[in-house]
């Protein structure tokens, strides 16, 4: 866990206004036992996680593939080379959803705009991919890695203790 007690606290404000605008349909789904917090996710989120990004192209059809996601902070940063269709997509058009579904057991639901990370920002994301992957990145080509700047995020866990319970994550 990457996070600091402000940046769990702006993560739980943005879950709670995000369950609070999300139609009924979707509360009945996820409804308070199934709702994960800012610190339930990122106790869970720890390590790289398989992302569902979506974009769309220029002639407005959707996209979908599979990305490395890394939660840090308190929201999803990824990459990919600079030269796939993803990226373009990404820069020209930088409205984004993300999604990490785990089966049945738990997912995040994220929308937003993505940000490229440069300076201060690209060199500590990039020390924690290098840690985990064993080479930077930025050693793997054109490269370019974002964050997602989220406007809005949902948690659900279908049995939330016992997940937790599961997971080592403290209730």
């Amino acid at each position: 866990m990457f996070e600091t007690p402000d940046e769990i606290a702006r993560l739980q404000r943005l879950l709670d206004d995000s369950h609070g605008r999300a139609t009924e349909h979707l509360r009945g789904i996820i409804n308070d036992e199934r709702t994960l917090s800012g610190a339930h996710i990122a106790g869970l989120l720890t390590g790289m996680k398989v992302l569902s990004v979506a974009t769309v192209t220029a002639r407005g059809e959707p996209r979908i593939s599979a990305m490395d996601g890394h939660f840090l902070h308190g929201t999803w940063t990824f990459s990919t080379s600079r030269t796939a269709a993803k990226a373009r997509h990404l820069a020209a058009r930088p409205a984004v959803s993300v999604a990490h579904v785990d089966g049945e057991a738990m997912a995040v639901f994220s929308h937003g705009h993505v940000v490229e990370l440069t300076g201060e920002e690209l060199t500590a994301v990039d020390q924690h991919w290098t840690a985990h992957y064993g080479s930077s990145p930025q050693s793997w080509g054109d490269v370019v890695m974002w964050r997602l700047d989220p406007t809005w995020m949902i948690g659900y866990a279908f049995q939330r203790e016992e997940l937790l319970a599961q997971r080592g994550v403290a209730v």
